[in-house]
């Protein structure tokens, strides 16, 4: 299965409670047209091989059919592809996550939010 052809892209933590949220929210604000995908999956792994470095497990991914953005740098074009005229996604995906941390704290949210603030990365292709 190519990448590109499945672009626009999320990549999210699917072992993390508050992600998995973050990831419901951006499905039902582009009316699932974007395929989203955790990093734990298979399709996530490879994924992570062919394009990613080794930075991918630290924070979510959008990828487009050009780029790879990561962290801060992934929210912009996010945004944008809540616009965007794609009528389908190609890969149907479930979003569940088996969450084995604590992820439902004040801590980890704060934690978390603040990754998601700090880590920013673009890949180009």
């Amino acid at each position: 299965m190519k990448i590109k052809e499945n672009a626009p892209i999320v990549i999210f933590d699917n072992q993390c409670y508050l992600c998995v949220k973050f990831a419901k929210v951006i499905e039902f604000f582009t009316r699932e047209k974007i395929t989203i995908v955790g990093h734990y999956s298979d399709f996530g792994k490879k994924i992570r091989d062919d394009i990613l470095d080794e930075s991918a497990l630290e924070m979510f991914w959008f990828i487009d059919t050009k780029r790879a953005y990561g962290g801060r740098a992934a929210l912009v074009p996010l945004f944008k592809s809540f616009f965007s005229k794609r009528t389908k996604k190609l890969i149907s995906s479930k979003i569940d996550g088996n969450c084995g941390h604590d992820c439902k704290t004040i801590k980890a949210v704060f934690i978390r939010s603040s990754s998601l603030l700090t880590n920013s990365k673009r890949i180009d292709f």
